[in-house]
């Protein structure tokens, strides 16, 4: 439930009652500024209100995105003002203070077109700001949301209302703002009417997303048919599951429903419907035959890779008003933009590529389509970056270093090291440390295979992985770091399935890697909403980037030419990682602490 306090009597011909009912608000009238404090004190405290200048005149949706955003404790629009329970208290301070005996005389009550000098939500909305509580003002654009004084001056707003077209306006807003090639202009054009189509019926983001799941998860059950038919079905149902994934973040600004199970949903489905229809993938060219499990686990590693290095490059540089600027100078160059967006095979473009590869040729092409486009990728975007940050001036923040530690995920072993080595941050230490690590253990992997070589190599990372996080990671291309773990972890598990004797361990190390990946993905998306890494006693639980590696070589060294046992010892990790993250991220999420946020970072 919902209370609106109108701060004074209606103005004749105002629907803005039948607006706030409509947007499921109970509307109160007060007399004046002081019987809204006695209004404002009856709403009970786990309610939202909202405080409105009678005299408003807007566009519905301009009071729906100011007062109806569940993701902040205030928000307001000119002559608007609505507060969660969090900042029920400070909103009654702040209306003590300017109805109070000291307060400012507020002028006459609103009758009609009399006016005041002051609205009295702006003054609000000012007072919470001087108070510590950051109101939130959407961006309105082309929408009207004003307080008027006068009838000549309302008269101009109400045909300033009249010329703009509120529900095409909600309609556009609904698209992100950057988005891909593929997507903005194949997808969106038509999904925003689907969103709203959804809207109209009742249906949430949430149920939106888990169709997108259901549909992807049918069309890897197609793909592993094996047949033509099948794969001709696994793509078509793909892009439908596309759609639907567009469209439930489309619903979610279109009706403005944000919650913390839809930001969990929409963080993880998308990574569990690819690595899915890869694994369908894979399972159907084995029955043709050809063993693509290989491939199926690079192209996961590589695409997974690259994310990182978004993750982590966007993390250290937050805030960072250079590289925004230079970033948002890109964004203006005509059609480049669009060349940009797509040479790194963003979501849009590769879920399109994979249908139609899909259902045109064989799983084997897909995925090498996959592990050249994600690679070239991953090396444009990554030399691009490196080269902005050796021309970077300005020091990394102390919240930038922390979100690369726990990007890092260091284990135990890791921080034993790192306790020994205690430094300064200098020059480029960390990423020499950390690529040094990783090449050692690649190395062994690749070179020697399974074996006690490979388990020494393994410890040599611990050991370089620890020196690498021995001192904060501040430096230039300290956002190397996290990559290169994920580079070194996920590809020694590739490498030492591949060079087992053991049938079946590719499918084994795949699962394996997603279920790892499931966790740092979920690392990711919690520092983005603002509430840190997973607890550190997860992180111990599960080792640690460098714990699970040298996991991971020792069961090698110990089963790998005995049968099956190195297949079941990697199942049983993957189970075992997979059930311990996936509960603590299912309690961290639908918690009342988790951060109610939607798809509007990256678009890969």
């Amino acid at each position: 439930m919902s209370t609106a306090i109108l701060t004074g009597p209606p103005v004749p011909g105002s629907s803005l009652d039948a607006d706030l009912r409509s947007l499921g608000f109970d509307v109160e009238t007060a007399s004046g500024p002081h019987e809204t404090g006695a209004l404002l004190a009856r709403v009970p405290a786990g309610q939202r209100v909202a405080v409105v200048d009678p005299r408003f005149v807007g566009h519905l949706h301009a009071l729906r995105l100011a007062l109806t955003d569940p993701r902040f404790p205030a928000a307001a629009a000119p002559g608007a003002l609505t507060a969660q329970p969090e900042a029920r208290q400070a909103l009654a301070r702040a209306l003590d203070r300017e109805t109070g005996p000291e307060a400012a005389p507020a002028g006459p009550a609103v009758g009609g077109d009399q006016a005041v000098a002051v609205s009295l939500p702006d003054t609000l909305a000012d007072a919470l700001d001087a108070d510590g509580v950051a109101v939130h003002r959407p961006q309105l654009g082309t929408l009207v949301a004003a307080v008027p004084e006068g009838p000549e001056a309302r008269h101009e707003a109400r045909a300033a209302v009249e010329a703009v077209d509120d529900e095409a306006v909600r309609l556009k807003s609904a698209v992100k703002a950057h988005d891909g090639f593929f997507t903005t202009f194949f997808i969106s054009p038509y999904s925003r009417y689907i969103a709203r189509w959804c809207a109209r019926r009742g249906l949430t983001p949430n149920q939106v997303t888990t169709a997108s799941l259901l549909t992807a998860l049918l069309a890897a059950g197609c793909a592993a048919t094996g047949d033509r038919v099948g794969y001709v079905a696994a793509g078509v149902l793909l892009l439908v599951s596309f759609v639907l994934d567009c469209t439930d973040g489309q619903l979610a600004r279109y009706a403005l429903k944000y919650s913390t199970m839809g930001a969990w949903l929409d963080a993880t489905f998308d990574r569990a419907k690819e690595y899915a229809f890869y694994a369908g993938l894979a399972l159907g060219a084995a029955r043709d035959g050809d063993d693509v499990w290989g491939l199926a686990l690079g192209a996961m590693v590589l695409m997974t890779c690259r994310h990182v290095v978004d993750f982590s490059f966007n993390e250290a540089n937050a805030g960072n008003t250079t590289a925004t600027a230079l970033s948002n100078r890109l964004d203006s160059v005509g059609w480049t933009v669009w060349a940009r967006r797509m040479i790194i095979l963003p979501i849009g473009e590769r879920w399109a590529m994979i249908a139609l590869l899909t259902a045109a040729t064989s799983p084997r092409i897909v995925f090498w389509a996959l592990i050249v486009g994600c690679a070239f990728g991953a090396c444009y975007t990554t030399a691009g970056r490196v080269l902005r940050s050796l021309k970077r001036r300005d020091p990394r923040s102390d919240r930038a270093a922390r979100a690369l530690a726990d990007l890092a995920d260091s284990g135990p072993l890791a921080s034993v090291v790192a306790g020994m080595f205690r430094r300064r941050p200098r020059g480029f230490v960390a990423p020499l440390f950390a690529l040094l690590g990783a090449a050692c253990v690649l190395a062994g992997s690749v070179v020697t295979g399974p074996g006690w070589a490979t388990v020494g190599a393994a410890v040599a990372y611990a050991f370089w992985a620890g020196q690498a996080i021995a001192a904060p990671l501040k430096g230039k291309l300290d956002w190397l770091v996290p990559p290169l773990f994920r580079a070194a972890e996920y590809g020694t598990i590739l490498f030492l399935a591949a060079r087992s004797d053991a049938a079946h361990a590719l499918p084994a190390a795949f699962g394996l890697v997603a279920a790892v990946a499931y966790h740092h993905y979920d690392t990711v998306y919690r520092i983005r909403g603002g509430t840190g890494a997973p607890p550190a006693w997860l992180v111990r639980t599960i080792g640690g980037h460098e714990g699970r590696t040298l996991v991971v070589a020792a069961l090698a060294a110990l089963l790998a030419d005995r049968g099956d046992d190195f297949t079941w010892a990697l199942t049983a990790l993957a189970v075992a990682v997979g059930l311990v993250v996936l509960a603590e991220s299912i309690r961290f999420w639908v918690s009342s602490g988790a951060p109610a946020v939607h798809d509007e970072g990256e678009t890969a």
